[in-house]
């Protein structure tokens, strides 16, 4: 069970970053705030908070309870897959620097930012392209794959049910 005890402390590694990221949210909110940020989606934001939670929760829970094995040739691959998309999520936190955010907050008359991956026209929401791959990818480290499909179709419904088309809406009602 060692290999469980080193996915459970990835797992609290991945949390923890997490929160350094809502922590960073907040310091922008802040700053959009004080510039006149005016935020929308309020009513799906604790129910993206709760399956982000749930996805951690849910991979330890599933691999603990349900005795899940760690398979080098899943494991590994999705291990690498995992921190590839972390080192996406800073990439795309850096590109958008005070903008970026957990919650849709714009600043009217802002411009939308052009740096980093947002600079690919065919590619519009590339931080929900990697959200969804790592949350797929990180359970499958240790053959979670309950939690993996759990997440990938509650994800789905939530970014194209209303959080993309809420984002979509903000920003067009900024330009």
């Amino acid at each position: 069970m060692l290999s469980a005890w080193l996915f459970t402390a990835f797992i609290l590694l991945t949390g923890c970053e997490r929160i350094v990221e809502l922590i960073v949210s907040k310091r922008n909110a802040a700053w959009s705030f004080a510039r006149g940020g005016v935020e929308t989606g309020r009513r799906h934001y604790p129910a993206m908070v709760a399956l982000h939670t749930g996805l951690l929760v849910g991979a330890v829970a599933e691999v603990w309870l349900l005795g899940r094995p760690f398979i080098d040739l899943i494991g590994w691959p999705a291990f690498g897959v995992a921190v590839l998309c972390q080192v996406g999520r800073i990439w795309i936190i850096r590109s958008l620097g005070h903008q970026w955010n957990t919650r849709i907050i714009v600043v009217p008359g802002m411009p939308l930012s052009r740096r980093g991956p947002y600079r690919l026209p065919w590619l519009p929401h590339p931080n929900y392209l990697l959200v969804a791959v790592e949350g797929m990818a990180i359970p499958l480290v240790h053959s979670a794959w309950i939690t993996a499909v759990a997440f990938a179709v509650l994800n789905a419904v939530l970014l194209i049910g209303f959080r993309i088309p809420a984002e979509d809406r903000a920003l067009q009602a900024s330009r």
